[in-house]
């Protein structure tokens, strides 16, 4: 019988892996052995849609003739370059925990007191309230984090609102947990605020929660406080719960501060997933949290609490020694070293804006005034032979040595995600190389 596969759109995006699994455990006819075990495809579905996933394929593509060095302007990694080095007071903390002996063990898997009372100590400085060591969980990272909350969300028939575009790590552990996903748009025009009148028309009675990313991953936006209480107010009345991806926290450097939504956790319940990743520019300590910003004890009641300690009684902890640094880290680092890191993202955000001025086939709706990326829109029309987004990505890769990220992976296709947390010459060079690739590909007039 013949059978066609229909592509989704992750599946087109990076290519099926071909599969030709046998079942069972019988003799086959030519004596070879039937094996009763075979991949889970789901696995590779997901891990298909994440970044490193699209980024890998347009890498693949890399010209290995051309000596010039490979310009990564498409992940959110600067920790290799020595302007974003981390500060001594956090590789001294790592060194004297390890060098005590006294964080060798298994630690509980909600994370050791200390670095539990330090982290809500942190994030209570921002906060109309005071967290509990109670209120936070320990995690591998902020992806972990995003795991465990997923885990912790999926039922029969449940949906949940994630942005677009949005990180797609989102998409994928949802896919896997077969939580059904419908998106709301970031209005470009509007600074990608939250298109709040979307939420209430996709929100139902299976609606679980709604995801925001601030600052933003992959627009570059930081939310006001009155947009940030309207999400709260919508919040409420659907329900629902709010997810907040603060692992870019306190990254901004424009017109707008940096607010946690857990300001407004009298509200509605808020989840905080965040870590130490990025504004320590420590992403491969894996040290992140799962926090829950819920006054009224809601989450508890509804037994959220419960299952996310469920989720990690059964899943990895952050190593126990990085958990034994997250005191000193938090409590000795110094202003001016993160001072120093949102100045070096104001010059590139600058730095970047005015380069892609001098690009005529990607226009940006408006600076980046956090996080680490912009997005820009591409105009095929000016291009010759670019089919798409993922098309320029690939042969950018392949002419210029220059790696950015396909806006279909975060949900715009036709659009573009460009870091510019790297070494500001780097950065001048690499959009250089852009508007050689592009003056190249210019369709003549």
């Amino acid at each position: 019988m013949n059978m066609t596969h229909t592509l989704s759109p992750s599946e087109s995006l990076v290519g099926v892996a071909s599969h030709s699994y046998s079942e069972g455990g019988e003799e086959m006819e030519n004596g070879s052995t039937r094996w009763g075990f075979q991949g889970n495809e789901e696995l590779v579905t997901a891990s298909a849609i994440t970044i490193r996933g699209v980024l890998n394929t347009v890498m693949e593509n890399l010209n290995e003739a051309d000596h010039r060095p490979t310009i990564p302007l498409g992940h959110g990694d600067p920790s290799l370059f020595p302007c974003f080095r981390t500060t001594h007071i956090a590789e001294d903390a790592i060194v004297d925990t390890l060098r005590s002996a006294k964080f060798n063990c298994y630690a509980p898997t909600v994370g050791i007191l200390p670095a539990r009372r330090a982290i809500a100590e942190y994030l209570s400085q921002d906060l109309p309230y005071k967290l509990s060591p109670d209120d936070v969980f320990l995690t591998l990272g902020c992806t972990q984090a995003i795991e465990a909350i997923l885990s912790v969300l999926a039922r029969p028939n449940a949906n949940i609102l994630f942005p677009r575009p949005g990180f797609p790590f989102y998409e994928a552990r949802a896919a896997y947990n077969h939580l059904e996903v419908r998106h709301f748009d970031l209005l470009p025009d509007k600074g990608w605020e939250v298109d709040l009148d979307a939420v209430e028309a996709l929100a139902d009675e299976n609606t679980v929660a709604m995801v925001i990313v601030n600052p933003g991953n992959p627009c570059g936006n930081v939310f006001t406080y009155q947009h940030l209480k309207k999400v709260a107010d919508t919040a409420r009345k659907l329900g629902i719960l709010v997810i907040a991806d603060e692992v870019y926290d306190h990254l901004a450097f424009g017109r707008n501060p940096f607010v946690p939504m857990g300001v407004f956790g009298s509200i509605t319940p808020v989840i905080t997933v965040g870590s130490i990743s990025k504004r320590w520019i420590v992403p491969g300590w894996r040290c992140g949290w799962l926090v829950t910003n819920d006054p009224s004890g809601i989450l508890k009641k509804h037994g959220i609490v419960d299952s996310i300690k469920g989720f990690l009684n059964i899943s990895s902890d952050p190593v126990t020694f990085i958990q034994g640094a997250v005191p000193q880290i938090l409590e000795k680092t110094k202003d001016d070293f993160f001072l120093k890191i949102v100045n070096i993202l104001r010059e590139a955000a600058e730095i970047c804006y005015d380069r892609i001025k001098e690009i005529p086939c990607i226009t940006c709706p408006s600076k980046p005034e956090g996080s680490m990326f912009v997005m820009v829109k591409l105009n095929l029309s000016l291009l010759e032979d670019i089919d798409d987004d993922l098309d320029f990505c690939v042969k950018l890769a392949k002419e210029e040595s220059v790696i950015v990220l396909p806006g279909v992976a975060v949900g715009l296709k036709n659009w573009l995600r460009i870091t510019f947390a790297i070494e500001p010459s780097s950065l001048e060079e690499g959009l250089g190389r852009i508007k050689a690739f592009y003056q190249r590909h210019a369709k003549k007039q």
